[in-house]
């Protein structure tokens, strides 16, 4: 067992899929991409789980349309934010 921000893995998920749409919109280096996530999980609440049962839990209430919303909300707005000041060199 480990501790895990179930959170974490479906913003990456859901960045991954954003990324490949808006691929010539926006920079899609490695800095960039973790500084979209960073931001993004920052506006999210985090889901911690450390059992197998808590993981089923989570990825069961990332089935209602209100969190896929505010998943793809917070990374649409980490996006503006990084498109408009990108930290790479």
């Amino acid at each position: 067992m480990e501790l895990k921000n179930y959170m974490e893995q479906m913003v990456l998920e859901q960045l991954e899929e954003m990324m490949a749409k808006h691929g010539d919109d926006i920079c899609g280096c490695q800095r960039c991409r973790l500084d979209i996530a960073a931001l993004a999980l920052n506006q999210l609440p985090p889901k911690y789980v450390v059992s197998p049962q808590g993981k089923a839990y989570a990825k069961a209430e990332t089935l209602t349309q209100q969190f896929n919303v505010d998943v793809l909300l917070a990374l649409n707005k980490a996006m503006a934010v990084v498109k408009a000041n990108p930290r790479h060199g």
